[in-house]
């Protein structure tokens, strides 16, 4: 079985200030092996049940967080910045599952640890079909695309409950309890490799009852921004529409042309703040 593993670093056991999730800082060097501890336990636990090829998306901030010699043996691993579909770049129909490893919750989201949605200086919430979206749900929309079934997703409980409407038969992995936005009773790392690694075992094991991401098409991702000039930049792309001041609508029946569009208006917006 072949599995795609996009990972980010915000939901990993510990991970509570970007001081930590962002270099160079002694903080960050510690946190980036504890991030490379747990995509390795999801990769053990799949291979105990029969997974035989991986392939590692390194998706948070400068994409390039991973130690390559320190990754497991038995994986690919993609990194850097400028990907063209970004957290999900590499996932094609080839593969027989995709997790989302260290993801977190969203820019809309109360009470999520470091919640933000892709680009937290210009995104303040974004809904798929109506509902508060997360990263995994956006990304979901790559997986059904190319009718690969999301099979496991950890980081804290606001995170799966975000992803659970999109994607209703994960296995869940809750690594920490966020308090507030800078604050989570996390458990041990070991506990939380232990936990990724029976997850990802799991997900496998059950993987013919695990269906495809539920997102009904043609779908609509609506975008509010935190002022008007990432709105007006967004307006200018195919398929999308102005619904308020700060609030773009876009919308595609094919999810893999949606998520195009919505990556190149996160490449706008970055474009502005970075």
């Amino acid at each position: 079985m072949k599995v795609f593993l996009s990972t980010d670093m915000e939901g990993t056991a510990g991970v509570v200030d970007w001081s930590q999730a962002r270099g160079p800082t002694t903080e960050y060097e510690y946190y980036r092996r504890q991030l490379q501890a747990e995509v390795n336990a999801a990769i053990d636990g799949a291979l105990a049940a029969g997974g035989t090829e991986f392939l590692v998306n390194d998706s948070h901030s400068t994409m390039q967080n991973l130690l390559p010699d320190e990754l497991h043996g038995r994986a690919s691993y993609l990194s850097g910045k400028h990907k063209p579909l970004y957290m999900m770049q590499g996932l094609d129909s080839s593969f027989d599952a995709a997790f989302f490893v260290s993801y977190h919750g969203s820019a809309g989201a109360t009470g999520s640890v470091l919640p933000h949605t892709y680009n937290p200086r210009a995104i303040a919430e974004v809904r798929l079909n109506g509902a508060i979206t997360g990263e995994a749900g956006i990304n979901a929309l790559v997986a059904l695309a190319h009718q690969v079934p999301v099979a496991l997703i950890s980081g804290d409980r606001t995170t799966i409950d975000e992803a659970q409407p999109f994607c209703p038969d994960i296995e869940s992995v809750v690594v920490k309890e966020s308090i507030s936005h800078n604050a989570a009773l996390s458990v041990h790392p070991e506990r939380a490799r232990e936990l990724i690694h029976d997850g990802a075992r799991r997900a496998l094991a059950r993987l013919s009852d695990i269906r495809l991401p539920s997102i009904t098409l043609p779908a609509e991702l609506t975008v509010r921004f935190h002022n008007r000039a990432y709105a007006d930049l967004a307006c200018q792309l195919r398929n999308t529409e102005r619904r308020e001041d700060r609030v773009i609508a876009l919308h595609n029946e094919d999810p893999l042309q949606l998520y195009r569009t919505f990556i190149t208006t996160v490449f706008l917006t970055r474009g502005v703040t970075d």
